[in-house]
C-alpha cells in the first residue's frame, strides 16, 4: 500500500465522519476540492467536482444547516438523514480512496465509510431526541452548531491535513462510546 492510498483513506474515514453530522457539507467540499485541483477524485466519481455539482451541492449544504436550527425539523431530518448518512459516507469513501483491488475498496467504504458516518449520525440524532424531550426544542439549536462546527472542522482537516482528520474521528468515536456507556443501563444481578 503506497502512501497515497493511505493519505486517501484517512481523507474517506475523515469525511465519512463529517457526513455523520452533516451529509451535505463534506460532499460539497469535496466537491470543491476536486472542482479546484486540490484532490483528485476516481474516474467514476470525477462529476463531484463539476461546476453543476459544486452549485447543486452548496445549496443543498445551506438548506441543510439552516433545516436543523428549526426545532421539530431538525428530528425530522434525523430520521431521513441516518440511512442517507451510511450511503454518503460509503460514496465519499469510495470515491477518494486511491490504488486498491475495487473489493476491497467497497468493504473498506462500506465498513469504513458508511459505518463511521452512521454511528456519528445516529449518536447525533439521538442526543437531538433527547434534547427535544428535555427542553422541548430550545436546545436543539445548540446541538446544532456543534455538529455543524465539527463537520467544517473535520472536513476541512479531511481535505487539507488527512491524518490529523483521522485522529479527529478516532477522538469523536471514543467521545461517543463512552457518553453510550454512561447512559447504558445497567444490569444489576
Amino acid at each position: 500500500m503506497t502512501s497515497e492510498t493511505i493519505i486517501s483513506i484517512f481523507l474517506g474515514v475523515g469525511l465519512a465522519a463529517s457526513v455523520g453530522f452533516r451529509i451535505f457539507l463534506p460532499l460539497f467540499a469535496l466537491s470543491l476540492a476536486s472542482y479546484f485541483n486540490v484532490w483528485e477524485l476516481n474516474h467514476s466519481w470525477e462529476w463531484i467536482g463539476s461546476f453543476a455539482a459544486v452549485i447543486v451541492l452548496g445549496v443543498a449544504t445551506i438548506v441543510e444547516i439552516f433545516a436543523y436550527f428549526i426545532p421539530w425539523v431538525d428530528n425530522l431530518l434525523d430520521s431521513i438523514a441516518i440511512p442517507l448518512a451510511g450511503i454518503a459516507g460509503t460514496a465519499v469513501m469510495v470515491s477518494t480512496v486511491a490504488d486498491l483491488d475495487p473489493v476491497v475498496t467497497w468493504s473498506l467504504a462500506i465498513i469504513a465509510g458508511g459505518g463511521t458516518a452512521t454511528a456519528i449520525r445516529g449518536a447525533g440524532a439521538t442526543s437531538r431526541l433527547t434534547s427535544t424531550a428535555t427542553t422541548g426544542g430550545l436546545g436543539n439549536p445548540v446541538i446544532s452548531t456543534v455538529e455543524t462546527g465539527t463537520a467544517m472542522v473535520v472536513t476541512t482537516a479531511s481535505i487539507f491535513a488527512p491524518i490529523l482528520a483521522a485522529v479527529f474521528v478516532i477522538v469523536i468515536l471514543i467521545i461517543i462510546f463512552r457518553i453510550y456507556r454512561k447512559l447504558r443501563p445497567r444490569n444489576t444481578r
